[in-house]
This record gives C-alpha cells, structure tokens and sequence, in this order.
C-alpha cells in the first residue's frame, strides 16, 4: 500500500511537472507571437526647426542606424506653411506644428485631425539693444519685431499687450522668418524683437550688446494661470485608426527621444546640428535647456492644454479655428 501511495505521488509529481512545464512553453510561444505578429511600417514624419526638431534629433539617429519600431522618413521644415497642407492630405503621416495650428486644422477638416501629444512649452523671449527694458510697460511707444503671424507667438504677443493695456501702445511688425527677424536685431533696425529658441540664443551670439531682456514665459504667468504650451504632434484620424499600434510606438520612441535630448545635452546638440535642425552644436547646446522640451499626453495633455487653448479663444476665436476642441481631439483621452 505504502508503495501505491508512493507511485501514485511520484505521478502527480511527474504530471505537475509536465503542466508547469507545458505552461512555460505556452508562455513563451505567445510571447514569440506577440512580437512577430508586429510587422514595421513605413511612416512619414515632419518637424520644425527649432525645438520641435531637438526633440526629434535621436529619433532620427536611431532609424539611420535602424533601431526603431517602424521605418521614419524625416522631413525637417522651415516653417509650419510647408507641413500643414500635407498632414491634412496624408502625404505626411505624422507632424509637429503650433498648437493653435492644430486645433484650426481640427475644426477646418471637421474633427479630422487628433492631437497625439505636446512636445514644447514656451520658448520666447523678448530681445533688445541694451537691457534698458525691465517690464513690458516699457515697451510703450515701441516696435517689437516678430514672426508667427496667425500661430502662437502672434496671439501670445497681443494677449500679454492687451491685459496690460498696451494693445494701442505697441506696434507689431512681423517678419516672415527668424533669419529675418535675427537679421533686423543684427543690423539695429529692431529695438527689441520676441524671439523663439534657438534664435534668441544664436542671435545673442552674434551681437554681445543684445540682451534677453524679458522671457514671455514669466510674463504670461502674471497673466494667467494657464501654462504655454506652444507645440505638439498630431497626425489624421483615420490613419490612427488604421496604424494604431505603429503610431503608438513611434509615440513611445518619440517620448524618449525627448528625454534623451533634455539629458544628454551634449550629445543632442551634435544631432541637432547633423540633421541641420540648428546651425551649429554649440547653439544648440546653449538653447536645449532653454527650450521647453516636454512630453505630455493622454488624460494629462487635455487637462493641461484647455487652460491655454480658452485663453486664446477669449482673446480672438480664429485663433483656434472659431471654436474649442471636442474631447475627440486629444488621441488617447
């Protein structure tokens, strides 16, 4: 009988064994699955140069060396006018353009296009001829230079006037790009200019008078209690819905790109300056920390952005594209 019962154990024993065993296997199996069923795709991807564009730099190393999820082709553009057009139409998968740009384009295609995360705070800073400016009150009876005529820095520039009744006291003068804009601080036709990164820091460079009088940063937390939040990436509706898991992972490259760019400055700079994202290394790695460099989405994204997105809609309402966002706006909400 003792030896029955020992038999019998040893089976169970043996057969535990074998379950445990099988199970591992079957672990193991779907695991392998799970990762082959994956199958990269070919994704087309704009920037900006200037931050936006940092914050892509070691993404855009790693798919030369072919250590991404998909297969990036990057375009790296002067301006927003070359990427929104193409997002709409789909000859660009995903991009990185204004977020007031975003939202326009939301309400211009009918919903179409979905924010999939913000990528940079503010970036702007007000440059002068000497450091005579100590508040935007002395801006009375001033020309302040700068680009983003119907983006960003154009409805940042009025607001921040006009609630500290300056709207009738300060001319604005828009210039169509940054070398422009670099070029009237330079020659002293400016008197003070805002700026974004990294001009203000190449531009500072160039001329040792100059000086960063004023960071709009500052000068918008006195104002308000919203947060700039001045860029983002966004791609079209549809081709979420048809790439998800692709889009899903380049956010996830895309984040630590980010990380890697405000950690590894040095490193960042030299990237920057490959991928003709800044002129030179050394501006790069002077304007990195100035940058803003952020990465937020989902859930944090919509409660974070709403704030800014009303306060320029209060201001002027085709600042936006005539309305606010619907939650279906923000991807992953």
């Amino acid at each position: 009988m003792k030896n029955l019962i020992k038999i019998v154990s040893l089976l169970c024993v043996v057969a535990l064994l074998f379950t445990f065993a099988a199970c591992g296997k079957e672990a193991e199996n779907s695991s392998k699955a799970e990762t082959a069923e994956y199958k990269a795709v070919d994704m087309s991807v704009a920037c900006l140069k200037g931050p936006t564009g940092v914050g892509m730099a070691k993404l855009m190393a790693d798919a030369e060396e072919g250590k991404t999820a998909n297969r990036y082709t990057f375009t790296v553009a002067s301006s927003p006018d070359e990427i929104s057009g193409k997002i709409v139409s789909g000859e660009l998968n995903i991009a990185s353009i204004p977020t007031n740009l975003a939202v326009k384009l939301y309400n211009k295609t009918g919903g179409k296009i979905k924010m999939l995360a913000v990528n940079t705070l503010g970036v702007l800073s007000f440059i002068a001829q000497d450091d005579s400016i100590k508040s935007l009150s002395d801006l009375k009876g001033k020309t302040v230079y700068s680009t983003g005529e119907g983006s960003n820095p154009e409805y940042i520039l009025r607001n921040l006037l006009k609630e500290n009744n300056l709207e009738n006291d300060v001319n604005i003068q828009f210039v169509a790009s940054n070398d422009e804009l670099l070029a009237a601080l330079i020659s002293g036709n400016a008197e003070v200019a805002m700026v974004p990164e990294p001009a203000a820091t190449t531009v500072l460079t160039k001329k040792d008078t100059l000086k960063r009088v004023l960071t709009v940063n500052d000068e918008w937390e006195k104002i308000s209690d919203s947060k700039l939040m001045m860029g983002c990436v966004v791609a079209l509706s549809s081709y979420i819905d048809e790439n998800k898991e692709a889009v899903d992972k380049f956010l996830s490259e895309y984040k630590a790109s980010i990380e890697y760019a405000n950690n590894e400055i040095d490193k960042a700079a030299e990237l920057c300056a490959k991928y003709e994202i800044v002129p030179a290394a050394p501006i790069a790695k002077a304007a990195i920390p100035n940058c803003n460099l952020t990465y937020i989405d989902k859930k944090d994204m919509k409660k974070s952005i709403e704030g800014y997105f009303k306060v320029l809609f209060d201001y002027d309402p085709t600042s936006i594209g005539g309305k606010m966002p619907e939650a279906d706006f923000y991807y992953g909400e």
